[in-house]
């Protein structure tokens, strides 16, 4: 079985000098990225490997979250995660090397928020459901799938194993 694990970055500001990349996050967003760290080590969610964008937001998202997890993986930062559609996201998370169970990625709607619906079975009606209303900043959708390798992986074969915000958490 593999799992991945869909993060996406914590509200950021609104403007940055040096525009859309160089976003950093907010006061509120910096507690939701500790309070998703908090999580993933309540819920031992561990990945092998973190794959971020190179966006700010997203940066500073896994660090924090990672920091109060307690959790060091591997740390890949991919520029094209950066706003990524979910044919990219395809494709980079069938580059993942076979020797990674849980893969964890941070960035960006709504690219995460559409490939977590192309990759959750189309018969998982309960689950689709949850996923309807979209992602908000710092949310985090976890998919397992029956297969061995992540090049196996194909779109609609995921179960989404659970699907959790910041407002669940508070």
């Amino acid at each position: 079985m593999l799992r991945l694990i869909l993060l996406r970055h914590a509200q950021a500001a609104a403007h940055a000098g040096g525009g859309d990349s160089e976003r950093p996050l907010t006061l509120a967003g910096r507690a939701e990225a500790r309070l998703m760290g908090d999580y993933l080590a309540a819920e031992q969610l561990t990945s092998d490997l973190a794959v971020v964008s190179t966006a700010r937001r997203a940066r500073e998202t896994l660090t924090l979250a990672l920091d109060v997890a307690g959790s060091k993986p591997r740390i890949l930062e991919e520029p094209r995660l950066y706003l990524a559609e979910p044919p990219t996201l395809l494709e980079l998370m069938r580059l993942t090397p076979n020797s990674v169970g849980c893969l964890l990625c941070v960035g960006h709607n709504p690219g995460f928020h559409d490939y977590a619906l192309q990759m959750v079975s189309p018969n998982a009606m309960a689950a689709r459901e949850q996923l309807q209303d979209g992602l908000p900043t710092a949310g985090l959708i976890v998919i397992d799938f029956d297969a061995a390798r992540w090049d196996d992986v194909q779109v609609g074969s995921g179960q989404l194993e659970r699907f959790v915000t910041p407002d669940d958490l508070r």
